[in-house]
């Protein structure tokens, strides 16, 4: 249940020691919470394309099956999501596409919130497993997308440069 929240702790954790000892990329939480981001994005994106029961994840034929009825074209609506959610990681991992990724992927993960209701409130299970509580899918959902949006706050150093100053 908690595995796509790790996908985004862990590696942020480790972006953020790596800055910790001189990787300058990763000289602030915000941008290895990004880059966290971005490999949680790559992990799910991976469940749009492979086969189902294929790992530890779910896979297409899981994902399908989440698209509420309302959804037309369900099987193409997954791997455009999918496509979708590789694109806003490659976005997220360049200073200069962040704010639009962001942007984008808060909006995709607010159109895929209704699939994620529509799992926990079906039960529909992923991989065999038991589905994932409604309770537990909106504030998640809520993280993922108040992540994406702290991609699109200016830095400090933009900021300086757009007013002028020096930055901080």
């Amino acid at each position: 249940m908690f595995g796509t929240l790790m996908l985004i702790a862990v590696p942020s954790v480790l972006f953020r020691l790596l800055g910790a000892f001189g990787l300058g990329r990763f000289a602030t939480w915000r941008v290895s919470l990004l880059h966290g981001l971005a490999v949680m994005l790559v992990f799910t994106a991976s469940a749009h394309f492979q086969p189902s029961a294929l790992g530890p994840i779910p896979g297409h034929h899981d994902l399908v099956a989440m698209v509420p009825p309302f959804v037309p074209l369900p099987r193409l609506a997954v791997y455009a999501t999918g496509v979708l959610e590789l694109l806003g990681a490659a976005g997220l991992v360049r200073e200069a596409t962040r704010p639009a990724a962001g942007l984008g992927l808060a909006a995709l993960f607010v159109v895929m919130l209704p699939a994620n209701i529509h799992a926990a409130v079906e039960h529909i299970p992923f991989n065999g497993e038991p589905a994932t509580p409604l309770w537990f899918r909106i504030p998640e959902q809520a993280v993922f997308i108040g992540v994406a949006l702290w991609a699109c706050l200016p830095t400090r150093a933009a900021a300086a440069h757009l007013s002028g100053g020096v930055p901080a």
